[in-house]
């Protein structure tokens, strides 16, 4: 009774052995690949996708990292495999690792982030003066022929070009909103210098002609006080646009103190006469010189 009692355990011992012996096998030939995963500064990146894949057979594995950055596959069959580690704002990292049965290898991966792209610059229209005011780029000092060498030690330069281009950008609408009470006071001055006038209409005429001139002083404030920057030289319209400063300029000095005069001479009932006559031509090509001006600047020739 013994010996059958023994030879059933003996039997059953090795019916056991057998059926455990392929899965002991084929955890002894299933190897594991783990590791972690940064940029290049060496921080962890978390939740990265990382992708295993055998040419041969076809199998593929994904994973995610944990919070530290690392990632742990098993249970994976010998043979070559693809690693592919990707996360989001990184470009892909793809490596060639062989793994040997029952072996345990480390790939740690580094990603790179990907390159952003320049942000688009303006471009400058054509034909149009670096130092003109209504130019739509910023004018700088390469614009104005200093070499590349020579902007970097002249920043103060370029500052003083900067106020620059503010204050003749301000000259310029100034000078467009003076056109205004310009044109009107020209068209009442027909009225106000006719035989039979008002008082009304020439409080009118003077009341626009005061309205010019104390906006077209403003306006030339910003042309003047507007800092210079040496090495610039005006060109094109821009030299016109100075020229014709110097006939409107005197006119616009001349023209309120005629005007006056002759204000005053209607008031009292006289005829308009000696230089006051002058005031009506000499606001015409103040008015025509001014217009000009602005046009030469504002027009694409």
């Amino acid at each position: 009774m013994r010996d059958r009692t023994a030879n059933l355990a003996s039997a059953l011992v090795v019916m056991i052995v057998l059926l455990l012996a392929p899965c002991l096998r084929a955890q002894e030939s299933e190897a594991t690949l783990s590791g972690k995963v940064t940029d290049a500064s060496g921080a962890i990146v978390a939740n990265a996708k990382v992708s295993v894949k055998n040419p041969t057979t076809g199998q593929t594995m994904d994973v995610q990292t944990d919070a530290t950055g690392t990632y742990n596959l098993t249970k994976l069959a010998p043979g070559e495999y693809e690693v592919t580690a990707s996360a989001e704002g990184f470009a892909a990292k793809i490596e060639k690792v062989t793994l040997a049965a029952g072996a345990s290898l480390t790939f740690n991966a580094t990603l790179s982030g990907l390159p952003s792209a320049p942000p688009p610059q303006p471009q400058a229209p054509a034909n149009n003066p670096p130092n003109a005011p209504s130019s739509i780029k910023e004018p700088s000092l390469a614009d104005l022929g200093f070499a590349s060498a020579e902007t970097k030690s002249h920043l103060k330069e370029q500052a003083l070009l900067d106020k620059r281009t503010h204050m003749l950008r301000i000259h310029q609408r100034l000078g467009l909103i003076t056109t205004i009470p310009m044109i009107a006071s020209v068209a009442t001055s027909i009225n106000a210098g006719g035989r039979h006038t008002s008082n009304t209409d020439r409080t009118v005429h003077m009341v626009l002609g005061s309205a010019t001139a104390d906006l077209y002083f403003m306006t030339a404030y910003f042309a003047i006080r507007a800092p210079r920057v040496e090495g610039t030289k005006s060109r094109g319209p821009i030299r016109f646009h100075k020229a014709m400063a110097w006939i409107h300029g005197p006119g616009m000095i001349l023209t309120p103190i005629l005007g006056a005069i002759a204000y005053s001479q209607k008031n009292n009932g006289q005829r308009v006469q000696g230089m006051a006559k002058a005031h009506g031509p000499v606001a015409i090509v103040t008015a025509g010189a001014f217009g000009a001006a602005l046009l030469s600047v504002s027009l694409r020739f």
